[in-house]
């Protein structure tokens, strides 16, 4: 079985056209499934049964499952664990600001990168998310809460630009007119730093925010965090978010986890404002450093550094001119790392 969910209005309306049907019908069932986000066909009132029959024999249109939500004490924020067609399980994100509502979807089924301080990789990659799957997450955060998003983050579990064509076939489908709209300037993606498909991505012009995770300010330290840095160096990493900048104009997000005794000294810090100093004095780059204080997972010895610390990073990148704000923490209450919820779900099954 197929998810519905995955074809664009072109191919739904040849899917539609190929049963014998009149194309005005593929527009209805796209409203159904990215507008009034049914959860399955027998919804669908104002197309004939005969056709939704044919539908129901290769296609589901089914959302995710919702299997567990966490609502922290705190914020609001709203932790979902959904469960996919095929049984495997992803966790999404809601979150609740003055400027609106934010959700953080995933991309993949676990995550292949590597990352030392994320929970997310611990297992490997399951497999990619579909479109459709992205979309539902999405779409059933809204059926849920019963407010509309705002704005998107796809940096939950999964890096994805290692599943571009789904992850840019998500974009397209949210941004469009007949569904949900949501503007792509209001849409931001995190990787890791693949650089052929930041390239790629810059190329394409989605128009969308990119995040890059940094997480040291040289090739040294960020091999010891990140696998990736042994294939792509920051002298390739760092042209390549240029590129970006200069395709399309959007301000670019240097994500740094603070780890305590590992990239937290006042010497890393100056060589972030050498790195970044480097890349502006090229062009008019227009960036910024998200400081995050590193989540801390049991499987992990991993430690934050005081507030006191990070703040004096903060302030030795402000007075050097670049913009850093220490991100605020969202449901910190409930499993608080990318990932933990998941694993933490899987271990109680």
């Amino acid at each position: 079985m197929k998810n519905i969910r995955d074809l664009e209005i072109k191919e739904l309306t040849e899917l539609i056209e190929s049963m014998g049907e009149k194309s005005f019908r593929a527009a209805q069932l796209y409203q159904w499934l990215h507008v009034k986000l049914a959860d399955g066909f027998d919804e669908m009132t104002n197309l004939p049964k005969s056709l939704r029959e044919k539908l129901s024999e290769d296609y589901y249109a089914t959302l995710p499952e919702t299997v567990e939500v966490l609502t922290s004490r705190i914020d609001e924020t709203k932790k979902f664990i959904n469960r996919m067609k095929d049984g495997h399980v992803i966790e999404s994100v809601w979150m609740k600001y003055q400027h609106g509502n934010s959700v953080c979807i995933s991309s993949q089924v676990g995550c292949r990168m590597g990352c030392k301080f994320c929970a997310s990789t611990l297992e490997g990659l399951a497999r990619n998310l579909t479109s459709g799957e992205m979309l539902g997450q999405v779409y059933r955060m809204e059926k849920d809460t019963g407010e509309r998003v705002d704005n998107i983050v796809i940096m939950g579990s999964g890096e994805p630009l290692d599943n571009y064509e789904e992850f840019t076939r998500f974009i397209r489908m949210i941004s469009d007119k007949n569904g949900l709209n949501i503007s792509r300037r209001n849409i931001t993606v995190s990787t890791c730093g693949i650089v052929p498909r930041i390239r790629e991505l810059a190329d394409e012009n989605y128009g969308i925010t990119l995040a890059l995770s940094l997480h040291a300010p040289n090739d040294e330290t960020r091999k010891t965090l990140m696998p990736i840095a042994n294939k792509y160096s920051l002298s390739e990493i760092m042209p390549a978010i240029e590129y970006y900048f200069e395709k399309t104009g959007r301000r670019v997000t240097f994500e740094y986890s603070v780890v305590e005794g590992v990239n937290d000294n006042k010497n890393e810090a100056q060589q972030l404002v050498r790195l970044i100093h480097g890349m502006k004095q090229k062009g008019k780059l227009q960036c910024h450093v998200n400081l995050i204080p590193v989540n801390p997972i049991k499987e992990r010895d991993w430690k934050r550094p005081d507030r006191s610390k990070i703040e004096a990073f903060q302030h030795i990148l402000e007075k050097n001119g670049i913009a850093a704000t220490i991100r605020r923490e969202m449901g910190s209450d409930i499993s608080g790392s990318c990932g933990q919820l998941r694993r933490d779900y899987l271990s109680k099954e």
